[in-house]
């Protein structure tokens, strides 16, 4: 009899649940819930929202239909792995009942709270400890929420970030990681304990911190409730939880020094590794522990994210009204590299970390409305948020990491050939597609529970390469005069 694992992706768009053999590492099936995005619930201007039930039944409906469309018995899903969006808040009761929204990864209502924080820390004791300003992070929510909803902070039991959540529905038990509370900024790198300085400066209790359990383990099972409401096997075990982006680096096999990953999600993301416990603070650059990390044998993400990459390219789709982002990316390779003189800025979901905080929003300039029409917005949309990952690689350098190839999965904005070249052309690097996704990674991650990282190198459970984008230096003499122009404005609205 074959045995398989499932792995969820909790995205901020949709749920993914992959299903991989646990023998070989094959890929079985991926689904996808709903089959329209999630959306995110904006109560004021900067806020971000949605509603953690939500990831939890979307969670279900997607095991019942993975179960059904592959006629496997639930009796041969041995192992659970969960990826899931960063840095976002769900706070419960001593019943396990949420309090309020989950306040998510894109929401910059704690901006200030974040930078007062590293004033009245220092930014030496930060860049040494936490490795990151407190910033916009979970913790710093914590205390808007402390702040700003006193009685539903007295009535929290646990907080936790969101794939803790889905653990805790599934299992019932309530853990994390080192890697999501370092996500959270509150772990402490050089005392190697949670960040109690940072916490003491907030006010917040560290009981409230759920235990802490190693990335690969055995950090629950699944209930007899949970087990009826995703049609899986009573004590199924959770095997392994990592943020999406260090989930992403490990279903890419990134995890050494110089290694790099980059995604194009509803955000982007470039995620270099490096063993340097110090960081760089203000550099639009963060660092989280990574799934391999240990104390003695660090290993850090560098993490850049930019918030509007495709979440830019979604809203232009529903304003085009187009089928679907292939029939945009035919549009787009209609015009040539340059767009014409279009230039967009794709910065239109929250602030921008990697512009410290700040939000320059999306725009569209130097529109000639005697030669651009919908196929130049596709491509000046595309271009943009390339030159945003080339404005990211260069930041990440100042962090010592750098690389001659960069690494993606078969996902999103990577599959546009007129993105994907020019980011190509641009850095003057590979960029190679690998068929892989976050669910798939996190369910062959279960793996290394038994047989350890390694693993992931074996055939199966090494991602298979689809395809290599490489540098057009035909097009390079137009892309660089472009980004010239997006830089200048870039700095034109950053200063305004």
């Amino acid at each position: 009899m074959e045995h398989y694992y499932i792995g969820y992706d909790i995205g901020s768009s949709s749920i993914k649940a992959g299903l991989v053999n646990a023998r070989t590492g094959n890929k079985i099936g991926l689904v996808q819930h709903p089959a329209e995005e999630l959306s995110i619930q904006a109560p004021e201007p900067g806020w971000a929202e949605q509603d953690p039930d939500l990831w939890y039944r979307h969670a279900c409906a997607a095991t019942k239909q993975l179960l059904k469309d592959h006629k496997i018995r639930p009796e041969t899903i041995i192992g659970i792995g969960i990826s899931y969006q960063m840095h976002g808040l769900v706070m419960v009761d001593d019943h396990g009942k949420v309090l309020r929204p989950a306040i998510i990864w894109c929401d910059s209502r704690a901006v200030n709270i974040g930078n007062q924080a590293l004033q009245g820390l220092g930014e030496s004791y930060c860049s040494e400890h936490l490795l990151n300003s407190p910033g916009n992070f979970t913790l710093s929510k914590l205390r808007w929420v402390k702040e700003n909803q006193a009685e539903l902070y007295k009535q929290m039991y646990k907080w936790m970030l969101p794939g803790d959540y889905l653990a805790f529905r599934l299992s019932g038990v309530l853990c994390t990681t080192i890697p999501g509370l370092s996500e959270a900024i509150s772990w402490d790198f050089r005392d190697n304990t949670p960040a109690h300085t940072l916490l003491d400066h907030y006010g917040l209790d560290p009981s409230h911190i759920p235990e802490i359990v190693p990335t690969f383990s055995v950090q629950g099972k699944i209930t007899n409730q949970a087990a009826k409401e995703t049609g899986l096997t009573t004590g199924t075990p959770v095997l392994y939880r990592a943020g999406d982006q260090p989930n992403n680096a490990l279903s890419l096999n990134v995890f050494e020094p110089g290694e790099v990953a980059c995604t194009g999600g509803t955000s982007g993301v470039l995620y270099g590794v490096s063993e340097k416990s110090v960081a760089i603070l203000n550099s639009g650059i963060n660092s989280f522990a990574h799934v391999n990390h240990q104390h003695e044998y660090p290993r850090i993400g560098k993490l850049l994210c930019i918030n509007g990459t495709g979440i830019q390219y979604r809203w232009l789709r529903k304003l085009l009204k187009a089928e679907s982002y292939d029939q945009m990316n035919g549009w787009a390779a209609e015009v040539p590299p340059g767009s014409d003189g279009l230039v967009t800025l794709p910065f239109g979901n929250g602030a921008e970390r990697m512009l410290h905080n700040r939000t320059p929003g999306t725009s569209f300039s130097d529109i000639n409305l005697n030669v651009h029409d919908h196929r130049h917005l596709c491509r000046a949309s595309l271009e943009g948020i390339a030159f945003a990952f080339a404005y990211g690689m260069k930041l990440l350098k100042s962090e010592a990491v750098d690389t001659r190839v960069l690494k993606t999965g078969n996902d999103n904005l990577f599959r546009s050939p007129v993105f994907s070249t020019a980011l190509s052309t641009l850095l003057d690097k590979e960029i190679e597609l690998y068929d892989t996704t976050g669910a798939i990674g996190a369910a062959r991650a279960c793996k290394v529970e038994q047989e350890g990282l390694e693993t992931l190198g074996k055939e199966g459970f090494k991602a298979r390469k689809m395809k290599t984008y490489v540098p057009d230096h035909s097009q390079e003499e137009m892309l660089q005069k472009a980004y010239a122009r997006w830089s200048q404005i870039l700095a034109f609205n950053l200063n305004d």
